[in-house]
């Protein structure tokens, strides 16, 4: 905690309680019940337990990186820009789990995994032009949205149609 401004730790609660709602609304709205166990899946695909680390640690990341590039940013428009990128981040994760398992629509999720991968780019831009290491915080986020994305096309390859 040495060295760590005030304004810092005050971005960060804020970056903080944000990253646990959102981490919560996705949390709700996975469901693990009958429909997700009888979909077929790649014999790569990742085992139930360690989605919920592996996203743990992207939000911890995400949340650090935020609070990194809000203080960093030199201007209300600035942090305005950077509300509105991780706004639109948030609102794109939560949907994909609201459309994967809450709708059931895996090919709906697919289409909305790019917009999702889009708004990471955005936040790896947007947020690294105000400080390279919230950057680069975004770079696991990315990758496992980017394995996400291709699972979820094997998915909707083995298990269609869906609706």
């Amino acid at each position: 905690m040495m060295g760590m401004s005030v304004s810092f730790l005050a971005a960060l609660s804020v970056s903080a309680a944000i990253t646990i709602a959102v981490g919560m609304a996705g949390g709700q709205l996975t469901e693990i019940g009958p429909w997700y166990k009888s979909l077929r899946n790649p014999s790569w695909k990742p085992p139930d337990w360690a989605f919920g680390p592996i996203w743990t640690v992207i939000l911890v990341m995400a949340a650090i990186a935020a609070a990194l590039a809000w203080q960093a940013a030199p201007s209300t428009k600035a942090r305005s820009w950077i509300a509105a990128v991780l706004a639109i981040n948030c609102a794109l994760n939560i949907l994909w789990s609201a459309l994967f398992f809450k709708m059931r629509r895996p090919d709906w999720a697919l289409a909305e995994v790019i917009f999702l991968w889009l708004s990471i780019l955005s936040l790896i831009l947007v947020l690294g032009y105000y400080s390279r290491t919230a950057g680069l915080l975004f770079i696991p986020y990315i990758l496992w949205v980017s394995t996400a994305a291709i699972l979820n096309y094997r998915i909707v390859q083995l298990n269609r149609p869906f609706g």
